[in-house]
């Protein structure tokens, strides 16, 4: 979008009140089912959707509407989400992105395998793209499912530079559908994202509302005196379950805020595919349709074998596929709520526009537990299995047969520093000699950048997130999951590797192994095809979804030859995910995909060597 239309479009919105005049800068695809006229399975070239072997990619700024509020966002071709990029498999594909920015940008193409010099990560597999240059990405596209893109530069993404992308397969479809929607889930503010980092940093709860209450002490609905005295001594706060709330984030559905809407159509009876992205810069979305069942065909982008549930957890830069059969003539709501409950995005399906369907409240915000610092104690009190040594040994690869248990490699241990978390746990009954100082059982020190690691980090893969424990229906859990076909490499991991997800929520401090990126002495090493089996270790209160470029990795619980093949995890607090891959030889980054702390420090690189055989 040229200069010149930006500011005519600025006046055309000041004298329509801004909001309605700027509605057309939401993508064709996100918009067309609140125009009266369903579209067709696949939308058709040139509404919005951007398809063939050659595709042009403007990044620009533009004034954008939010429930009727101006904001300045970060575009693609003038538009946030940015356009559907549509693909064929099997297809070679030429993207040509040109930078209009004052700064560098990139873009990454989330999911796609991708030689690593196309994947699209400025210092790592490429050098970014300049201000008024142009990068072509070329590539052979290698897979099929719902995947996105976004900026992989400073905040960017947090600005709205994302959009969808929807790859259909050579073969006929696994899970046949009469209809789909693309639903991109986000979160905004009006506030510029560097600004509210800088904040984080300052203030540790900043944006948190909703702590607890001398009426909620007496409501019985929080902690007991007892218990905040406890955790107060730790300087852990039960209720900072997101960084960045509802109080300063609106909830998108397809660059919609919750005033706004976002309308898909359907005709009753028919088999409506739900293509769920969540493009969120900090948000966990709980997502459900009250009134009707989601079958889930697909996890990030691979085919599962169907299983039916009523809600479903969306970490950061996962998607999900989603069957809903709506038979009524009435209008179904889309549920996005936040984690922490503190807003939520809205949605509906219905027979006809401007139909609007009624909305649940909001749920009763969650608090945090001891078991989300990886202090199980109700486990340990009964025997449940509990190591006696305190080490969870089979994290540590020890219950593998032939495999070699290794430290990070070139990584150093965090630092020394005193921890109150651990003075509070000594107090605690039934604590072993090894429970009381795990960093000195684990090898590790603590640093500034850990403020306490979890020395009972239990498997939660089984377990419905936080504050879905008892909602009283069916909620997906990572166990749910079977792939559909074959795992491609049957082989058994060679060697094990343990990351440690640590963290200062006070200091807003956020790294792997007790470092952020910055502090790092070397990247994680691999060798070109070998199969490693890695195990995330949530040291911190706080769920991180945590994403392996260029890959996919199989959830080590899955069944035998089948099990979930994903490229992005969610690592619930005090909680531990093991996964094997089969390393493809590159540079990669390895990241949380919560997008501040990302930038705080929970960022590494996978090496993966020789680098023969890399371009495809």
């Amino acid at each position: 979008m040229t200069d010149i239309h930006r500011r005519r479009l600025l006046r055309v919105g000041a004298a329509m009140g801004g909001g309605a005049a700027l509605a057309g800068l939401a993508p064709a695809w996100a918009r067309a089912a609140t125009s009266g006229h369903a579209p067709a399975a696949q939308p058709a070239p040139g509404a919005g959707v951007l398809t063939g072997p050659d595709i042009a990619l403007t990044i620009d700024r533009a004034m954008v509407s939010v429930d009727g509020r101006m904001a300045h966002a970060a575009t693609v071709n003038g538009l946030s989400p940015g356009p559907l990029i549509r693909l064929k498999e099997g297809q070679k594909v030429r993207l040509s992105v040109t930078n209009r920015l004052a700064e560098e940008t990139s873009i990454h193409w989330h999911g796609l395998l991708v030689p690593f010099q196309m994947d699209g990560v400025p210092g790592v597999s490429f050098p970014g793209i300049k201000p008024g240059e142009t990068f072509v990405y070329e590539f052979t596209v290698r897979q099929s499912g719902t995947y996105w893109y976004h900026s992989h530069s400073g905040l960017q993404e947090a600005e709205g530079l994302y959009g969808p992308i929807v790859i259909d397969p050579k073969e006929a479809e696994p899970a046949p559908f009469d209809r789909e929607h693309v639903v991109v889930l986000a979160d905004f503010s009006f506030t510029h994202p560097h600004q509210i980092f800088k904040r984080l940093k300052q203030q540790p709860g900043v944006f948190n509302f909703r702590k607890q209450t001398l009426g909620g002490l007496l409501a019985g609905r929080d902690q007991t005196a007892r218990e905040r005295l406890s955790w107060a001594r730790m300087r852990m706060d039960p209720t900072d379950i997101a960084d960045v709330t509802g109080a300063e984030m609106k909830f998108l559905v397809n660059g919609r805020g919750p005033a706004d809407g976002w309308t898909g159509l359907f005709t009753p009876g028919e088999r409506v595919r739900l293509r769920l992205v969540n493009a969120a810069a900090q948000m966990i979305f709980n997502v459900r349709l009250p009134g009707l069942k989601m079958t889930v065909v697909s996890a990030d982008g691979q085919d599962v074998r169907p299983v039916e549930v009523d809600e479903l957890q969306i970490g950061n830069a996962e998607t999900y596929d989603v069957i809903v059969r709506p038979a009524e003539d009435r209008a179904y709501a889309l549920v996005a709520e936040a984690v922490d409950r503190s807003g939520m995005g809205r949605g509906a399906l219905a027979p006809r526009p401007g139909m609007s369907p009624a909305f649940p409240p909001l749920r009763e915000r969650p608090l945090a537990t001891m078991k989300d610092m990886g202090m199980d104690m109700g486990a340990h009190a009964s025997g449940g299995g509990m190591d006696h040594a305190g080490m969870d040994h089979a994290a540590m690869g020890h219950d593998m047969a032939g495999m070699a248990a290794a430290p990070a490699p070139g990584m150093a241990p965090p630092r020394a520093r005193g921890s109150d978390v651990m003075g509070e746990m000594n107090d605690m009954p039934g604590m072993s000699m090894a429970m009381r100082d795990p960093a000195n059982a684990l090898g590790l020190r603590l640093g500034p950048g850990v403020q306490a690691i979890s020395p009972m980090p239990a498997d939660r893969t089984g377990e419905a997130g936080q504050g879905l424990e008892s909602v009283g229906h069916r909620v997906l859990v990572y166990r749910d999951l079977v792939a559909l076909a074959p795992n491609a490499d049957p082989r058994p991991p060679s060697r094990a590797l343990d990351i440690r997800l640590t963290g200062n929520m006070e200091r807003f401090m956020w790294g792997f192994d007790g470092r952020k990126f910055s502090e790092a002495v070397a990247p994680y090493a691999f060798e070109r095809g070998e199969r490693v089996r890695v195990t995330l270790i949530n040291d911190t209160m706080m769920a991180h979804p945590i994403h392996l470029h260029g890959h996919f990795f199989e959830l080590a619980h899955g069944p035998a030859g089948h099990a979930p093949r994903k490229h992005t995890v969610i690592v619930a607090p005090g909680g531990k995910v093991a996964w094997d891959f089969t390393a493809e030889a590159g540079d990669w980054a390895f990241h949380c995909h919560m997008i501040y702390h990302m930038h705080a420090g929970m960022f590494q690189v996978f090496s993966v060597r020789p680098l023969e055989g890399a371009a495809a």
